[in-house]
């Protein structure tokens, strides 16, 4: 499938990119985190989350007791938005079928849907951060756990320590052996979908 989404030229974005950005990690993990789109460091190194965010979120991963090389990481479109824009509806319908086959081979434990674009794909439905982050959901069979973008922690420093509590419960959910733990949100299902 990589070199499906290397060659993909379904969408506009194969016109601007460097290259396409599929994802890095292994294949046998219990966590996935997916991103919104690759921004211009990863589309010059074709690795997702290796600029200024990326940090971050490696310095929380470990902060949390979780190695990056541990977990498989892409994002909702494989294709650098021009000028790091958010992509359009129709980039993210032509890259969801190649992140949901993503699912399907690694059969993750929990799936981190890092900032709001992943987490209105993925789970469908308009969100609000402020209310979603931390928060665990069940969706047509797989676990979902919502956090912000680091980005989001680079442009406003307050929010760092509600991502850093985020990252910890993450942890906790991998470590726990089922995906409901403490931050149970299945009943608050309804109020999203």
């Amino acid at each position: 499938m990589q070199k499906e989404i290397l060659g993909c030229t379904k969408c506009r974005l194969a016109e601007s990119r460097t290259q396409a950005v599929p994802g890095v990690g292994p294949q046998n993990t219990q966590l996935v985190i997916i991103g919104e789109a690759p921004g211009r460091q990863e589309d010059l190194q074709g690795e997702p989350f290796v600029g200024a965010a990326g940090q971050l979120l490696t310095k929380m991963l470990e902060n949390a007791g979780i190695k990056r090389e541990t977990v498989f990481i892409t994002n909702t479109v494989k294709c650098r938005p021009p000028e790091n824009r958010q992509p359009f509806a129709d980039e993210r319908e032509a890259c969801y079928p190649y992140l949901l086959r993503q699912l399907d081979l690694i059969q993750p434990k929990v799936i981190a849907l890092v900032g709001r674009v992943p987490a209105e794909t993925i789970l469908e439905t308009t969100i609000r951060m402020g209310t979603m982050h931390g928060k665990t959901m069940e969706r047509l069979g797989r676990t979902y756990f919502v956090m912000f973008h680091p980005a989001a922690g680079l442009y406003n420093q307050n929010l760092v320590p509600d991502m850093e509590a985020d990252m910890h419960v993450l942890k906790r959910l991998l470590d726990e052996g089922t995906a409901f733990g403490p931050e149970k949100s299945q009943q608050d299902l309804s109020r999203f979908f």
